[in-house]
Formats: C-alpha cells, structure tokens, sequence
C-alpha cells in the first residue's frame, strides 16, 4: 500500500518534538548541574553551626521626646539557647504541622509544596498560600533581606538546599526554634515563653505551644499581649492541624484547651505608645537604614503627654473610650492620646478611628459661608426648616427666632447651619471641608452640615490649628532628627511646606465665632482663664462627644464615645470632652504668658474691628469670669448637634 501524502509532515512533526524535547532536557541538565555548582559554592561558605547559635544585635530603636526625656525604646530580645533535647516535643511537632509538614522529608524545598501553592494561587487569583520550609526561613532570616522579588527567592532555594547538605535536621530545627521571630520583640522559643508566660520554654505544655507555633504568620495579629482571645483561637486552629498531621491524637487534642492559658502579666505601656507606634511607621518613610542603631528625637512634650492622659482617664465616661491630639502652631505633635488602655487595645483612636463629628463640622459650613460674604454680624433665623424629606430640630425642639450669625454658631442651633450650608451649597462645604485637609468620604446631602460625614480626631484637629494660625497650614509631624548610634544624621526636619487655605481675615472671623463659644455657648466647659477659642460636637443618640479648640499656640482635639458606637448617657460634647480639653490645656499652657486671639478683622478703610462682649448678645456684667464657666444649666440649651431619626432617610437637597 503506497504510503500517505502526509506520512512526510508527520515525521518532520516527530522530529521537531524530538528535538524541542532534547533541547529541553539539555537545558534541564545544564540547570541542575548550575544549581549543583551553586550549592557547593554556598555550602563553603556557610557559617558554622556554633557561629550561627550567637544572637544577632539587631536593630534598636530609641525615641525621645523634645526634651531629650527617653519615651520608649525598642529592640530584639533573646531567651536561652535550648539545645534540640530539651526543647518539648509539642513545641517541635506543633511548629512543623503548621510550617513544613514534610519537613523530616524534603531536602529543603517541598516540590509539593511548591505545586500545591502554585495551584491554588493560580485558582484564587492572588498569593494566597506560601511555599517556604523551614529550612527555607532559616535561611532567609540568617542570611538574606525581606525582599520578595525573583533574584532573592532563588537565593534562598540555593541556601536552603546547602543548609540541609551541611546540618542534620535536628540541628536545622534547633536554630529554628531558636531564632525564629514570634513578636513583641522576642526571638526564639524560650524569649516567647518568658514573654507570654513567665516559664521557660522547657515547660511548654501543648496549649502554649500550640499558641507560639501560631505566631510565626503573624506576629502581631496573633500576639497575646495584643489579643489574647485572637491567639487563642488561632491555636485552637494550630491543634487541629497536629492532628491531622498525625502529631497529637484525638484524645490529646480534645483534653487541650487554651482558653485555660494564663498569660503573664505585662508591663502596662503607657499611653505613649500610641505616639511611638505613629513615629515607628514614620520611620519607614524617612530613612532606610536597617542595621545601625537609631536615636529618634520627637515634638512630643513628655509633661503634656502625661497630663493629657491624665485627662483622658479621668473625663472619659465609664466604658467609653477618649482620644486627644495636641498640635503647635508649627503643626509638631504635642500630645496625642488613642485610647483609655493601650494594654487593652492598640488602636489609635486619634488617628484610625473615624467617628461622626456633629456640630464640629459645622466649622466647615460657618467657614464656607464666611467666604461667601457671610459676616458674625448678619442675621439669621431660627425657624422650622424643611429640606425634602428632612426637617432638622433643634436639641430642645425650640425656635428662638431672629439671631446673629455669631449668635448661631456659638449656640451651635441645627436649623441656621443647615440654612448657611443650602445658601452657600452642600458641595461648596463638602469642597471646603477638603480643602481643610479632611480625606475621609463627604457626604452631600442635607445632613451633612451636621456632621453625618465620619471624620478623624486628627484632621478634623489639624483643620481648627489652620484657623489658628490665621488660615495657613502647617502639616503635623512628629520626627525632627533621626541619627545613628554613632551619631550620623540621617534625616533632619527642614522648615516644613505651608498652605494659604482660607484668607486670614475669614480665619479672624472664624476665631470670633468660636470665642463666642466659649465665651457664652455651648463651650464654657473648656474655658481656662485666658482667651481661648472652641467648638463642641455631640453625635445623635449621644455616641459620640468632641470638643476642639485653640488657646496661646496650642490646638487640641478631644473625642470620647464607645468603640461600638453605642449610646454613652450623659455625652455631650460640652460636658466630659470639653472638661478633658480644659484639663490638659491649662497646664500645658500654664506658665506661659496668655495670647490674645486672632480676632481682629481688617476693613477696606483699613480700620480693625473687634468685636466685644455686647456682639455675642450679652452685657459685661453678664460675661463670666476668667476661668470660671457658669452651672453648664445654665447655659443655652438650644443644640448639642441633635440629628433626628430622619437623618438615614434620603435627603433632597435643592
């Protein structure tokens, strides 16, 4: 039988296969064989195993406060040394099933391991799952960088595999467990149990094991000083995980339990921390050093920052959080509180948390309708108001009638904001908001101009200390030199950008409203017996409490409600934050002679204007003493911000 017309193309098809194949197989060898090299290259020049056992010095970190006063200082440590004998076997079995279940196996890469990463990564479309042995992270923390590119990964698949060809792999699991990072600055297993525990690590039982082997993901998510019900959960999940490895049997799991864990005591930081965790996160931004030692000299004002703690533990409401941030004039941070307990919880209220401001936004409305044309002196009035859908009240459901511009502010009444904030335009305060500095989403709807808007305690601060500093803005910061240990600069804060963000005769206009405030509203609270300049805040419901507020080159921002946002009777941002405010103001300008405010206004006959006591609708003799604020009773109850349950139905504006 004659033989196919494409009997030819098929052959020739063969043969290019063939060679492709050869082709393949060569570079494969040639491959292997460069790898082959390169381990044996790298395995002369690794160190031996006794020089591998000393403890690195690390990095340290000091951070001080302007006057040189240490604020904290920050380091590795490092417990004993256990040999691999007398490190318990529930540390080793549970550190394996969770790190590198094949490591008695593998020669220090997991081709499974490798493949299953791979497919699911490729599934789900992200790096989902890691691939590293332990071998692997060895490796890398006693040799190589964090750097996750191509280059450094193949590095350390080169080291791994000459660690594996040099070391047993008792002695590569007792580095391990001797140097491996489990947070809060401690290395090593038995670093981590003293940390956690108070023991050795020779007296790990299974639940504390277990609750160690999870932290090497993530060390502070899991951390116990952090979280201590987070570490618990996670090593409920590492247990799991042993007995599917095979490590513990179902009857020891089930007798493990780790909510009966006690953790030791640990040295309750002071509320500085929430202050240093904020320059440590800076540090990354301004210099790259990694090995020498830092010193890190701050604005902060140590006195003032003990003082504003002080305040914020004594004002804040029984299971109520506070936060305060105190800035110069320069925009250096003075003082910055984010929570009643840092031990507690670690979160920066001051800067993180974004919280409804309620009447303090209405600094924004006043301010944009100021730049409208709008003067302290225009009249306005107080009457029912319906934009759509929404009718705003006022805090007792009254209507005083016709009133001044300053008047309305200083009383904080709901229903003239909302007039100024239509007249001017809800997008024109959302615009004038921002341009004060305020990132976080604006609403443009009606309500906004009561602050339905979520701010931060920080920016929402930094926009008064503008006010302050007669419309210009000076970013806040913190670091003013980093230097080595050796005494090297390497970074020194120069004389900072500015920003003209409203003309200073708005911002004098703006200081007159928010003296009236103070003076004769619903911020007498905050008085401190020397000119000062403020704004109350109070969300619906009473979750959340703020006052703001300027006095004698300081800035300070106060807030006070429930992380779940729940009710707190009796907040109000008159009462504990204005009292807290009054409480580290008056010392942290004590002892400085009082600064008048920035009041007067400029005309075009170039007279000044000031207004006196007569403007804001009260006689002198009606006028309180410095520093002596009347029965809060007293005062004006017409608005601490009440927003209405209407306030989550949509909104029309026109």
């Amino acid at each position: 039988m004659p033989p196919s017309p494409r009997s030819p193309r098929k052959k020739k098809s063969r043969n290019w296969l063939a060679t492709l194949l050869k082709a393949g197989l060569v570079i494969a060898l040639a491959g292997v064989l460069a790898l082959a090299v390169a381990v044996a290259v790298r395995m002369q020049s690794l160190q031996s195993f006794d020089e591998m056992k000393k403890s690195p010095n690390g990095q340290s970190v000091e951070i001080r406060a302007e006057d040189g006063t240490v604020l904290a200082s920050f380091g590795p440590s490092y417990g004993e040394w256990l040999p691999y004998a007398e490190i318990p076997a529930t540390m080793k079995n549970a550190m394996i099933a969770v790190e590198d279940r094949r490591f008695w196996m593998h020669p220090g890469i997991d081709p499974i391991g490798i493949v299953r990463a791979f497919v699911v990564n490729m599934t789900r479309g992200n790096r989902a799952q890691g691939a590293s042995t332990i071998t692997q992270q060895l490796a890398r923390n006693l040799y190589l960088t964090a750097s996750k590119d191509y280059t450094r990964k193949l590095e350390e698949v080169v080291l791994a595999l000459a660690i594996e060809r040099t070391y047993s792999k008792e002695a590569i699991l007792e580095l391990y467990l001797n140097r491996v990072y489990f947070g809060g600055g401690a290395y090593g297993v038995d670093a981590a149990a003293r940390k956690f525990y108070g023991h050795s690590a020779r007296r790990l039982s299974l639940e504390e094991a277990a609750i160690i082997a999870g932290l090497v993901k993530a060390p502070s998510r899991f951390s116990p000083s952090a979280d201590a019900e987070a570490a618990r959960r996670r090593a409920a999940t590492v247990i799991e995980v042993m007995v599917d490895a095979g490590s513990i049997n179902e009857t020891e799991a089930a007798a493990a339990d780790p909510q009966l864990v006690r953790f030791a005591p640990q040295a309750r930081a002071a509320g500085v921390r929430y202050f240093t965790d904020w320059v440590l996160a800076e540090l990354d931004t301004l210099t790259d050093e990694t090995q020498e030692p830092l010193l890190v000299e701050t604005t902060l004002d140590a006195a003032g920052q003990r003082w504003a703690e002080a305040a914020i533990r004594t004002e804040a409401p029984k299971g109520a959080q506070g936060a305060l941030v105190a800035l110069a004039r320069d925009g250096g941070v003075k003082a910055m509180v984010g929570g009643t307990d840092y031990v507690r919880s670690n979160y920066n209220r001051a800067l993180t948390a974004r919280r409804q401001p309620g009447s303090a936004f209405k600094f924004f409305v006043y301010a944009a309708a100021l730049e409208s044309g709008v003067t302290p002196d225009d009249a306005m009035e107080d009457k029912p108001v319906t934009i759509g859908n929404w009718s705003p009240k006022n805090d007792n459901g009254q209507f005083v009638g016709p009133v001044t511009v300053r008047q309305a502010f200083a009383r904080s009444i709901n229903t003239v904001a909302v007039q100024l904030a239509e007249q001017v335009g809800f997008d024109v305060v959302a615009e004038t908001a921002r341009r004060f500095g305020i990132t976080t989403p604006i609403s443009r709807q009606p309500a906004m101009a009561l602050g339905a808007s979520e701010v931060t305690l920080f920016e929402m601060t930094n926009a008064y200390a503008t006010v302050a500093n007669g419309g210009l803005e000076r970013a806040p910061y913190a670091i003013t030199r980093i230097r080595t240990g050796t005494g090297r600069v390497l970074y020194e804060r120069g004389e900072g950008e500015t920003r003209q963000v409203v003309a200073p005769v708005v911002a004098a206009q703006m200081t007159q409203l928010m003296q009236a405030a103070v003076e004769e509203g619903t911020a007498r609270a905050a008085q401190i017996g020397r000119p000062l300049a403020g704004k109350t805040g109070t969300t619906s419901s009473n979750k959340d409490g703020w006052f703001i507020g300027f006095s004698s080159g300081i800035t300070t921002g106060v807030w006070m409600g429930r992380d779940d946002a729940r009710p707190v009777r009796g907040l109000a941002g008159g009462r504990a934050p204005a009292r807290a405010f009054a409480q580290y103001m008056a010392r942290a300008v004590g002892g400085t002679p009082p600064e008048p405010l920035n009041t007067e206004v400029a005309t075009e006959e170039g007279l000044i204007l000031e207004p006196d006591a007569e403007s804001y609708g009260i006689t002198i003799d009606e006028a309180p003493p410095a520093g002596e604020p009347p029965p809060m009773d007293e005062a004006p109850r017409l608005d601490e911000n009440w927003l209405d349950k209407t306030l989550n139905e949509p909104a029309q504006p026109r």
